[in-house]
């Protein structure tokens, strides 16, 4: 995991180093890439290279192809510090097991990128309150911000008081988040049918959802309200970043900014987070709720992951964390007979960072049939963890 929160680019950049040949030419003409998977799995991947080592191209002429079939790859320039200059260049790798893809980056501004409907995005959405949703072809998500937790103070009908992470089930790969709320203008709660694209089917009131955070200690989990303020980093279409702030709470008056990364192609989204304290924090903890308890979780911290599996609607799925093991202090479930307190939980020995992955997997998308396949989602998320993907220049 990257231990360095100052630096925007490796602070929530998907972790792939890249290898220079120090004898390669800057020249303005092909420069050949490789990306190699050292997994016993078929990957595909959302995979970087830093600016600095491409400015002997123009950023706006600057393609990638696969070496073999010639296919033109989509891409997505990164500003994290949003200064105005780029950070690293984007595209999407498909590597076989234990294999290697060639790829080759060349000027040709008349070239068009294929487009999609397959896209990363996040918003803040003003239409529900303000909500802030992100999605990709795969998931999406939601988390509530000020205006819906005075709403729910004031007790207006469906506002939330939560920092836990609702999930929202997709059996389209296409982008839904834009559809299902303008749904909802016209008819309230519109995205809780499932109109043939998904639904709303997930509760996560006050629990963690999948991959809330909180403090433990005495035997309870301090959690925040919702966030007070959020930064749209970049909206896509490979890769969605955000960070949400969150005021300080719980007994070591702890503040969180959530910087969250969501790209094409995965089922979980990335937490980095940045911790401050005004007394010295113990405990902090990542949970996955379960609902009613008529689920099964299950806790691997050899392999650093929580999951919980359930029947939602009367349709299978899976949730989980997952993180590098080494940050894991413990891990339980914590039984409760009050509403949304149950929670398997991740206890960390963070003291002002942490990152993980939290995500899903829904029966009825087609990519898991049982939770045999959810747990194998689970376990392969933590191999790449410990081995990205290794891109070079050739």
């Amino acid at each position: 995991m990257n231990k360095n929160p100052l630096k925007p680019i490796a602070f929530c950049a998907i972790l792939v180093p890249l290898f220079f040949n120090a004898q390669q030419k800057k020249t303005a003409g092909t420069v050949n890439v490789s990306v190699t998977n050292d997994l016993s799995f078929k990957r595909k991947e959302v995979v970087s290279i830093p600016a600095s080592g491409l400015k002997h191209f123009s950023q706006p002429s600057l393609r990638i192809k696969n070496k073999e079939t010639g296919e033109i790859m989509r891409t997505q320039w990164m500003d994290y510090d949003k200064n105005g200059k780029a950070d690293e260049f984007l595209f999407q790798a498909e590597v076989p097991a234990k294999s290697t893809t060639r790829y080759v980056l060349f000027a040709d501004a008349a070239t068009k990128e294929p487009q999609s409907q397959k896209i990363a995005y996040s918003r803040f959405v003003p239409e529900r309150s303000d909500d802030y949703t992100w999605e990709n072809d795969k998931v999406a998500f939601r988390t509530y911000g000020p205006k819906g937790q005075k709403e729910a103070l004031e007790g207006v009908n469906g506002s939330t008081i939560s920092s836990g992470v609702d999930l929202w089930f997709k059996r389209t790969e296409k982008s839904i988040i834009n559809e299902w709320y303008a749904g909802h203008v016209k008819t309230p709660f519109y995205y809780h049918t499932d109109h043939g694209e998904g639904y709303d089917a997930y509760h996560v009131g006050n629990s963690r959802g999948t991959g809330g955070t909180g403090i433990w200690k005495n035997d309870s989990l301090y959690i925040s309200q919702n966030y007070v303020k959020y930064n749209t980093i970049a909206a896509g279409p490979l890769r969605t970043v955000f960070e949400l702030s969150y005021a300080p709470y719980g007994p070591y008056k702890t503040s969180e900014v959530k910087r969250i990364t969501l790209d094409l192609g995965s089922n979980f989204s990335r937490f980095d987070i940045r911790l401050k304290s005004e007394k010295p924090l113990k405990n902090y903890t990542v949970g996955v709720t379960m609902h009613d308890k008529k689920g099964e979780y299950k806790i691997n911290e050899k392999a650093g992951w929580i999951s919980y599996w359930e029947k939602i609607d009367g349709t299978d799925t899976g949730s989980g964390v997952v993180m590098d093991p080494a940050d894991v202090s413990s891990a339980f479930a914590n039984i409760s007979e009050v509403k949304d307190q149950s929670n398997v939980l991740l206890v960390t020995n963070a003291k002002n960072q942490i990152s993980y992955y939290a995500g899903f997997a829904w029966e009825k998308s087609g990519q898991i049939s049982n939770i045999q396949d959810w747990e194998q989602m689970l376990n392969r998320q933590a191999e790449k963890i410990k081995h990205p993907l290794k891109v070079k220049f050739e």
